[in-house]
């Protein structure tokens, strides 16, 4: 098939591929899909041969956002029956971290509900990345925080933040359709204070929303021009008390043609498999690892995801490794540039972040035998780790 061999060699070359072609990538049919894939994982493995990334999210702050997402289960007005709790103390959450850190996990994704952090808060998510790292020195720590205020990224950094996350989420002439009480500038802005102030940028999408294929293409090249070092690809996952509870336009065809679209566009990328590979993947994950780089490890914000053991077991099965906290994550040129972030023993999101959309997806639970039809059957609303008195899945 030309366009993948055209695509496949511009993936070696860090080349962009053209809109047509990646518009393409999203319309082959069901009998290209395989070819599809292998044409796409050529590249990741280009990259980054057959490692395969875990990280694991503590949610430090639980519910009662101000922000209107409409895919966020912590969103204002949202009728969702989740945990509610406020600010985890360092050593509940350093805790928390342990159990992904001892399941395997390189980097721990520290999230908080809200519209952005207070100075006040800067300073508890501080310590907590203190403690944090006081019993894992080497792990990698992303905060997701939301919207940064001027200095807040600086301050994150000097407290041994490596990465943070802050997802795009759709494309700009959508975004008012999804979200009302902040704006797609507002979340480039925070992306780009983060780079400024030396952070990991970590910033991705969320499929299934009801876009076209023309908003996807239109994310993924911004998220390129951005150029963040991780893209956390987080498939919707209706949950209901959310305006998107009806919204199921997602098969496992589909979500492995959006996968390879975005490797083919940000080739050297860690691209990250997060929110809703359960549910929208099911037995198809395995295939998704020739794609994605990068997975997350237990459970969800809001929502339970897949056992970790499963999880290992899936990457040993499929024939990938996981990479190890020496091992270098990003390819060299990208790794030098941000700073070692990523690098060995390293700095370098999340299943789900909630107010920076890297959780929306993982903020629901559900499925879809096909798109439009639900699986309720999937459904399990996160009630153990964080919050709670039961230990965490890792």
């Amino acid at each position: 098939m030309d366009l993948l061999n055209t695509l496949v060699d511009k993936g070696l070359r860090r080349e962009l591929p053209t809109r047509d072609e990646a518009l393409a990538v999203l319309a082959t049919s069901d009998d290209e899909l395989l070819d599809v894939v292998a044409a796409a994982g050529r590249v990741r493995r280009h990259w980054f041969g057959r490692r395969v990334k875990l990280n694991y999210l503590v949610n430090l702050k639980s519910g009662l956002c101000p922000e209107d997402c409409s895919y966020c289960s912590q969103r204002l007005g949202s009728k969702a029956d989740i945990l509610k709790y406020t600010w985890l103390k360092p050593e509940e959450a350093a805790a928390a971290a342990g159990a992904g850190v001892a399941g395997g996990a390189k980097r721990v994704c520290l999230v908080a509900s809200g519209r952005g952090p207070t100075d006040r808060d800067v300073e508890r998510v501080s310590k907590t990345i203190a403690a944090i790292k006081e019993q894992n020195q080497d792990v990698e720590v992303c905060a997701c925080l939301g919207l940064l205020s001027e200095g807040q990224a600086e301050r994150l950094r000097a407290a041994g933040a490596d990465a943070y996350n802050h997802n795009l989420n759709t494309s700009e002439a959508t975004y008012g359709d999804i979200t009302t009480t902040h704006t797609y500038a507002d979340r480039v802005e925070t992306v780009q204070q983060a780079q400024a102030a030396g952070l990991s940028a970590c910033s991705g999408l969320i499929a299934g929303m009801g876009e076209t294929d023309e908003d996807l293409v239109d994310v993924v090249f911004a998220l390129r021009a951005l150029d963040p070092d991780s893209v956390p690809v987080n498939f919707l996952i209706p949950f209901e008390g959310t305006p998107l509870a009806k919204e199921w336009n997602l098969t496992p065809q589909r979500c492995l043609r959006i996968l390879a679209m975005v490797r083919f566009v940000c080739p050297d990328v860690e691209v990250r498999l997060a929110g809703g590979r359960e549910v929208h993947l099911r037995s198809m994950q395995p295939l998704a690892l020739h794609l994605a780089n990068s997975i997350f490890l237990g459970d969800y914000l809001t929502s339970e995801g897949q056992a970790g053991r499963a999880d290992l077991e899936m990457i040993a099965d499929a024939g990938f490794e996981v990479e190890g906290a020496g091992e270098r994550t990003l390819p060299p040129h990208r790794a030098d540039a941000s700073g070692g972030c990523g690098g060995e023993g390293g700095t370098e999101d999340g299943r789900g972040c909630g107010p920076c959309g890297g959780g929306a997806a993982g903020e629901a639970a559900g499925g879809a035998t096909a798109a439009g039809r639900a699986r309720t059957d999937l459904v399990a609303v996160r009630r153990r780790g964080a919050g709670t008195e039961l230990p965490p899945n890792a």
